[in-house]
């Protein structure tokens, strides 16, 4: 591994110069605290403040194992095995979706639609890592939340992180464009998406890191039918959407008046496309 000492300070000197194959310095300081952080459980003020201090050669073999990963564009969240979103703290692997802060803001969007002392009936389609769903919940604990997914394997890391924060949330399989399975499901009185969107041409645009880790089920839609979702949720919200209920979503930018005239075209009357942080049309809204 050719790391002088176990020392913290010649540790990350050492890997901030491998790092930089790949990552500028930020990057590379970031991702090396989260991970020293992980391994050791010291805070990023305490490795700056101890650059003496040593760690165990079983530690320093996970770092060294950690940047072979980095190096390989894996991303630091299913390295550690965890990401924080909204706050909170989830167990992630590559069988669910990193978190993004675009999903913050979309649960940020439901939240204010929510009166705090008032119960709420919510469908969260396609959980994934449940952090909608649980975000949602920790928020508005008087809220009654089924989250729904067609992955086993995310529900069942979306169970595990329901108990890691504490919250009660119902998980259940169901394939959201079967209406077999859907019809089956009860009203709601609000529906919040974050739905397979990016099309398969787009996929050029996408990073390794994301191409070669992350689930593609959960990210891509074929280019003949990029709706196919937003189909299935106007068709849901006609018939279980309850009268003043509402519809968030999140939509792919360049589909946006695409996604938009899906539902006029379906006669819903109150239907906006927000922007989010970046300037980027991001969000849809729905209230019947």
């Amino acid at each position: 591994m050719e790391v002088r000492t176990n020392k913290i300070g010649d540790i990350r000197s050492h890997y901030r110069l491998k790092l930089a194959q790949l990552y500028n310095d930020r990057e590379a300081d970031t991702l090396l605290f989260q991970l020293l952080s992980d391994i050791t459980q010291m805070s990023k003020a305490h490795i700056l403040s101890f650059p003496e201090k040593t760690i165990s050669e079983s530690e320093l073999l996970r770092v060294h194992f950690g940047v072979k990963d980095l190096l390989k564009n894996k991303p630091i969240q299913y390295i550690i095995g965890n990401a924080e979103f909204y706050g909170l703290n989830f167990k992630v692997n590559s069988k669910v979706l990193i978190p993004r802060p675009e999903t913050e803001e979309l649960v940020e969007m439901v939240i204010k639609n929510i009166p705090e002392n008032e119960p709420r009936k919510v469908l969260d389609v396609g959980t994934g890592s449940g952090c909608i769903a649980i975000a949602i919940k920790k928020l508005r604990p008087l809220c009654d939340i089924l989250a729904i997914d067609i992955s086993e394997f995310a529900l069942e890391m979306a169970q595990q992180n329901a108990v890691l924060n504490n919250v009660q949330v119902q998980f259940k399989k169901v394939d959201f464009l079967k209406k077999n399975q859907v019809q089956l499901l009860p009203k709601f009185d609000i529906v919040v998406s974050n739905p397979p969107y990016v099309r398969n041409s787009e996929k050029l645009m996408m990073k390794k890191n994301v191409l070669d880790y992350e689930p593609l089920l959960a990210l891509f839609v074929d280019d003949d039918n990029p709706l196919i979702f937003y189909e299935a949720l106007a068709s849901f919200c006609e018939t279980n959407l309850q009268a003043g209920g509402m519809l968030f979503a999140e939509i792919n930018q360049y589909l946006s008046a695409e996604t938009e005239q899906l539902f006029t075209g379906n006669g819903f009357k109150n239907v906006n496309i927000e922007k989010d942080l970046f300037g980027n049309d991001r969000f849809l809204t729905v209230l019947t």
